[in-house]
């Protein structure tokens, strides 16, 4: 039942990091531009596409780093913290704020991707 729990608890951390992956690749395109009608639609379709799985890539790597620290490291220091959620949180976002700042150095600095 523990182990249900458990991984209940990171399905939901999951998604929030999938969430704020998608919200950092939307904050990096910009919001959607008035809804195109005809052949310009296809430029829609591309970047709802470019969203999403950019989008879904960046959240499982801030996924993966999340749950890795949060196994190895918070689990044993906020064991009887009462803001652990809080703290997790904060983490939670301080790992996407270096993923963004990786990609973005990555991307525009060093033209690797």
């Amino acid at each position: 039942m523990k182990f249900l729990k458990q991984s209940l608890v990171y399905l939901i951390w999951v998604i929030l990091a999938l969430l704020l992956g998608i919200g950092y690749m939307w904050i990096l395109l910009g919001p959607k531009g008035e809804v195109s009608t005809g052949f310009m639609h296809i430029f829609d379709l591309i970047y709802d596409l470019a969203l999403v799985s950019i989008g879904l890539i960046a959240g499982s790597v801030i996924a993966f780093l999340f749950i890795l620290i949060d196994i190895f490291y918070l689990k044993k220091k906020l064991k009887d913290n009462t803001k652990s959620t809080r703290i997790r949180f904060l983490i939670l976002l301080i790992i996407t704020v270096i993923v963004g700042v990786t990609h973005y150095v990555l991307e525009k600095v060093i033209d690797v991707i």
